[in-house]
């Protein structure tokens, strides 16, 4: 998956002196930050399922086509991890479109615009997502 996709020509909302929090401006910013994200994803996945059918040979020795198929499976999975990114940005979006984007889903308060200008996609506030990443290596354990 492509690295900073939303990075290329987009700098950070510099929000100006009194600015409320999640402004028409810092919306419309995030928004533009999410739809190249997924417009690039959308790329990408088209480009690799052209790929994918382009390289579709037929080996006649099997460790050949055991490599082929081990290099599709991870392509596949690759591909299915940025079609649920894509599905996430697009409920991202409908939170911008409700009013709701910004703030934590688990305690309301404000994410943060540096944590969203890292990651836009985010729905938890960095102490939020700290508890959750606490409680998931303990039940890992």
């Amino acid at each position: 998956m492509p690295q900073d996709l939303q990075r290329s020509d987009i700098t950070p909302y510099e929000p100006k002196a009194g600015e409320e929090y999640m402004s028409s401006g810092q919306l419309a910013h995030f928004r533009k930050i999410l739809e190249g994200m997924k417009i690039e994803l959308s790329q990408d996945i088209d480009r690799a399922v052209h790929t994918m059918q382009d390289e579709a040979t037929v080996f006649a020795d099997p460790n050949d086509r055991a490599s082929q198929e081990s290099d599709m499976t991870l392509e596949l999975r690759n591909r299915d991890r940025e079609r649920k990114l894509i599905k996430k940005i697009d409920e991202i979006i409908a939170k911008i479109d409700s009013g709701d984007y910004g703030y934590c889903e688990s305690c309301g308060i404000e994410i943060g615009l540096k944590r969203l200008e890292a990651r836009p996609t985010a729905t938890l506030c960095i102490d939020c997502k700290t508890l959750d990443e606490i409680r998931e290596k303990q039940m890992a354990k």
